[in-house]
């Protein structure tokens, strides 16, 4: 899929880990892992929102599109 999560990366340059966000966001820590590891097929953007809030990101900052012509 073109389309990379990078939610690891951002969670590990801000020093949270997966339950802190997953309280900060107030997501399962299941749903989380699943984003985390890029086997979602979608995100809300209220929950991307949410995750952006706790991290102090940006939404580039953790999904990454890669062209792969």
């Amino acid at each position: 899929m073109p389309i990379i999560v990078n939610l690891d990366v951002m969670m590990a340059k801000r020093k949270i880990s997966l339950n802190e966000l997953s309280e900060r966001v107030d997501l399962t820590l299941s749903n989380l892992s699943i984003l985390k590891t890029g086997k979602a097929k979608a995100i809300r953007f209220s929950t991307l929102e949410a995750i952006c809030k706790a991290l102090d990101c940006q939404p580039a900052d953790i999904l990454e599109y890669i062209n792969d012509k």
